[in-house]
């Protein structure tokens, strides 16, 4: 017979897995910007946002792991947390830093 609590232990799982891979996602895309892009952007610094999305990576992993007796267990405060802290920077950071890279004379397909 199917177990609620079972199902119910899996989907949390799953969502783990995602936050986690959001925030490393996140992380990866900090360290590659440049220090420069964050300025120009107006945006916080590199040092902040790479200080955030670690430890919102970490929190993330020891929560994903959490479901094996290991870590911090079931998707708790911190997990939300990091969710939140990667989803601003994917949504608002991340676009801004990366339109300062590109030249102003681009065309609909590409530069001219």
């Amino acid at each position: 017979m199917l177990q609620i609590h079972g199902v119910l232990d899996l989907i949390f799982w799953v969502l783990s897995i995602a936050a986690f891979a959001m925030s490393a996602w996140a992380l990866f895309h900090a360290v590659r910007t440049s220090a420069r892009a964050f300025a120009v952007a107006g945006k916080q610094s590199k040092k902040f946002w790479l200080i955030v999305l670690g430890l919102a990576a970490l929190f993330s992993f020891a929560s994903a792991v959490g479901y094996f007796g290991v870590g911090l267990g079931q998707l708790n405060i911190f997990a939300i947390a990091a969710v939140i802290a990667a989803g601003i920077y994917l949504a608002d950071v991340k676009p801004a830093v990366g339109e300062v890279g590109r030249g102003g004379n681009s065309g609909p397909y590409g530069p001219w």
